[in-house]
């Protein structure tokens, strides 16, 4: 028997990130998150306790065969299978995420669909791939019939907050967002880099990268995932101060509104956490500009002067004379 030709070298890894709050009033413990992550019987759930807890799913697979989306009317079919995965950080924060890597070229006929499952999380076009129309097309969203990566991970979303352990009673209301990313293949050697991070209406977030040779495509996804949840941390945090009305607000109100916040939200800001060291420079670019932590810093710094002016008239009144 011929063994299987190998595929060619993958030079695009496309992905969709969907980021929200999980829909329980107290956060899952390690024990609970493990349960509710098990997505297979036959691989672990992998659990990271420090700096910030994290608990990460095995991978399931989808069976794809459909056009790639393509900008400027390229048109490319291909097969294969999409690599999904769930994560959920401290208990609170759960992100599903759905990836697939793509060669320069494939076979002008389709495989025997066993050496399409032996290749976890590639898909191979038919003929060469258009790499830049392809990444446009990802970063614009599939049209109806190609390949739609954020279905996936909705899907894999959908799955999760209907298990039992949860009981939809999140702590505060929140908007999810959704992240499409694509990572560039470079030569070896070569650093990582982000070049594009956009920020568009309802939730969408676009972001591309560069991402050597040498790196796996599930470590871009752990990038990007660890990105959505920096910026959906933000996001939120924001929102939640622009809805609390600060100055408007009186003591009592002031307090309640902002105290989510604390709770839940402010001890889990840790970029690079839990990104493979070769694409912690991907962090650089986003620190200097639009400086992430630096928007995160000026905004928990609002909610602590707002507390603390609301701490003095109690202060007072408690040391006043009776």
């Amino acid at each position: 028997m011929t063994a299987p030709e190998p595929p060619a070298r993958p030079v695009l890894v496309c992905g969709e990130v969907r980021t929200g709050l999980l829909p329980s009033l107290h956060a899952l413990d390690g024990r609970a998150a493990t349960q509710l992550l098990r997505l297979r019987s036959d691989d672990h759930v992998l659990v990271s306790e420090r700096p910030v807890p994290r608990v990460l799913s095995p991978e399931i697979l989808t069976g794809v065969d459909c056009p790639l989306p393509a900008a400027g009317g390229a048109r490319n079919r291909a097969v294969g299978t999409v690599a999904a995965r769930a994560a959920l950080t401290s208990g609170r924060v759960l992100q599903t995420t759905a990836y697939v890597s793509l060669p320069a070229t494939g076979p002008d006929a389709r495989r025997p669909w066993g050496q399409y499952l032996v290749r976890p999380g590639l898909a191979e076009p038919f003929g060469r791939l258009p790499v830049r129309a392809v990444a446009e097309g990802v970063l614009r969203g599939a049209r109806r019939g190609e390949l739609d990566l954020g279905i996936i991970a909705e899907n894999l979303s959908a799955r999760l907050v209907r298990h039992p352990l949860l009981d939809h009673r999140a702590p505060f209301k929140s908007r999810r967002t959704h992240m499409r990313w694509v990572a560039r293949r470079v030569p070896e050697g070569d650093e990582a880099a982000l070049e594009r991070f956009t920020l568009a209406e309802n939730g969408l977030r676009t972001v591309e990268l560069r991402l050597p040779d040498g790196v796996a495509a599930a470590a871009a996804a752990g990038m990007c995932e660890d990105l959505a949840l920096h910026d959906w941390l933000l996001t939120t945090l924001a929102h939640m101060l622009d809805g609390s009305r600060l100055a408007a607000a009186d003591g009592p109100s002031a307090v309640l509104a902002l105290r989510p916040a604390v709770d839940h939200l402010l001890h889990l800001w840790m970029p690079r956490a839990h990104v493979e060291r070769a694409l912690a420079p991907v962090w650089d670019v986003l620190e200097e500009a639009p400086g992430f932590t630096r928007q995160w810093q000026t905004q928990v710094q609002r909610i602590r002067d707002q507390l603390a002016l609301q701490a003095i008239p109690l202060l007072h009144r408690s040391l006043s004379p009776s």
